[in-house]
């Protein structure tokens, strides 16, 4: 099930899931809460992925510089990371969906699933698909994030992105 903008609001309230926010009453939603970016990365070589994670590169990225807070990004792929440091306990897992507006921009975003016991900032991808580019600010709302309760697991995320800031 779904959590609630009174859920999601108490649980930040008392200190749990998430810090770092700008404004909560605007961030949060009927059911969810709005991510904002704080800084967007250009890719400068290629990656790899295998199974096992032994052969894994995550590419080199260089981090675009906010010109009066604003950005002009070229249609192309970016990695986007959030202001907001996510604290997941082992009963709750999120997913995140683009803003209307940013689809509406000619724009999208891809990420992976917010894991049980994940803790730190986000990161995930932002395809510009609009031929004539995309103007973002600073602090944008960018994707809702969705909240959805679980029966608690004993073991949460524990990967190589645990605690990134």
């Amino acid at each position: 099930m779904a959590l609630n903008s009174e859920e999601i609001k108490e649980k930040i309230q008392n200190g749990k899931i998430i810090s770092g926010f700008i404004d909560l009453e605007t961030q949060i939603t009927p059911n969810g809460f709005d991510l904002t970016i704080e800084k967007i990365f250009e890719f400068l070589q290629s990656g790899a992925i295998d199974f096992s994670n032994r052969n894994r590169e995550t590419p080199e990225t260089r981090e675009l510089k906010w010109k009066n807070d604003w950005l002009f990004l070229k249609q192309g792929v970016y990695k986007v990371r959030t202001n907001e440091v996510l604290k997941m306990p082992l009963d709750l897992v999120a997913i995140a969906r683009p803003r209307s507006s940013l689809s509406r921009s000619g724009a999208a975003v891809d990420s992976g699933v917010w894991d049980a016991g994940f803790e730190g900032k986000s990161e995930f991808l932002l395809i510009v698909g609009n031929n004539k580019g995309l103007r973002i600010d600073k602090n944008a709302r960018i994707v809702q994030l969705i909240f959805f309760k679980m029966k608690r697991t004993k073991v949460g995320y524990d990967g190589i992105y645990k605690s990134r800031t």
